[in-house]
């Protein structure tokens, strides 16, 4: 890998942070031990590719949930996913003026299932508008960018001290 173009590195890595479920989480890492990018290029590289997808989400995926509502099985989950989104939320105001310190909390704890593409799809069953959708989300990506940076940057401290040590 190390054979390699910076820019092909560059692109692997902000193409594995745009891939959903993986995304930063796993991008860093990947920049960092597999295409050996120093740990702000394997950051900068992955917050991009993880951000790319998010106004996309935030604003067009109604149109295909439509359009996919249209079949029976599609429309139940739908229908299910978007009725547990919404309920709490309209039925406490209170709750209404927490969405985005939801989404951006959501998206910052860097665990499986938690990052953008799932807060973006939040925010679009919420029908949270992409100018207050945004922001969070884009911020909580950050964030989460900085704890995977740390931790990886913990780990590849002790395999380097591990392999020192032998």
């Amino acid at each position: 890998m190390n054979s390699l173009p910076i820019i092909v590195k560059y692109l692997l890595t902000a193409l594995v942070g745009i891939v959903p479920v993986i995304e930063l989480r796993g991008a860093i890492p990947v920049g960092v031990f597999t295409f050996h990018l120093n740990y702000i290029e394997a950051f900068l590289c992955s917050f991009i590719g993880n951000i790319i997808p998010i106004y996309f989400i935030v604003k067009y995926i109604k149109p295909l949930f439509d359009f996919f509502g249209r079949w029976k099985p599609f429309r139940i989950i739908i229908d299910w996913a978007s009725n547990k989104a919404t309920k709490h939320i309209e039925e406490n105001e209170k709750l209404q003026n927490y969405v985005a310190a939801g989404l951006f909390l959501f998206v910052a704890i860097p665990l499986p299932g938690t990052g953008a593409w799932v807060g973006s799809l939040i925010a679009n069953f919420l029908n949270v508008p992409p100018k207050k959708a945004i922001p969070p989300i884009v911020l909580g990506v950050f964030t989460a960018g900085i704890i995977v940076l740390s931790l990886t940057a913990i780990a590849n401290g002790g395999i380097q001290y591990l392999l020192q040590r032998n």
